[in-house]
C-alpha cells in the first residue's frame, strides 16, 4: 500500500475505533440522545453523522459501495439502539478501510468526483478534510459524554 494511503488507512482505523470506544463508554444508553442549552447535537446524532458522512464520501464516492445517504436522518433520528450504532460504526470502518485499500496512488491526485466546497480538490485533500471532520465530531462526542452522561 502506498505510504500516503497507508497513513490515511491507519488514521481512519484508529479514530473510528475511538468513536466506538466513546459510544461504548456511555453509562446510560438514553444519555446518547440528550441535548442541553447550547449543546444541540446529541452524541448519538454525531455518531450517526460521522457514519453517514464517511459511508457516502468515502464508501460510495470512492469505493463504489452504493450507499445512499439520508443526511437529515443523521440529525433527526433519536433513540437508535446502541447495538445498532455499534454495527453502524463497524460497517463504516469496514467500508472506509476497504475503499482505501483498493485505491491506487494515482487516485489520490485525481480531482474528487463531486464538487463539495465550490471548487475542485484532489481526492487526497478531501480525504484529509474528512479525517479532520471525523476528529472534530469525535471531540464533541467526548465532551457530550462527559458533560451529559450522568
Amino acid at each position: 500500500m502506498n505510504p500516503s494511503i497507508k497513513a490515511l488507512h491507519d488514521l481512519y482505523e484508529r479514530d473510528l475505533d475511538r468513536v466506538l470506544e466513546e459510544l461504548k463508554s456511555y453509562n446510560k444508553e438514553e444519555n446518547l440522545w440528550k441535548v442541553n442549552g447550547e449543546i444541540t447535537n446529541s452524541g448519538g446524532n454525531l455518531i450517526l453523522h460521522i457514519c453517514g458522512n464517511l459511508r457516502h464520501f468515502v464508501g460510495a464516492m470512492i469505493g463504489g459501495s452504493g450507499y445512499i445517504r439520508q443526511r437529515d436522518d443523521e440529525f433527526n433520528l433519536k433513540d437508535v439502539k446502541k447495538s445498532e450504532m455499534v454495527d453502524g460504526i463497524k460497517q463504516t470502518k469496514k467500508v472506509v478501510l476497504e475503499s482505501l485499500k483498493e485505491m491506487s496512488e494515482d487516485k489520490l491526485e485525481e480531482v474528487y468526483p463531486i464538487n463539495v466546497f465550490g471548487k475542485e480538490m484532489t481526492t487526497q485533500f478531501f480525504l484529509y478534510h474528512l479525517y479532520g471532520h471525523l476528529n472534530y465530531h469525535l471531540g464533541q462526542i467526548n465532551y457530550h459524554r462527559r458533560l451529559l452522561d450522568k
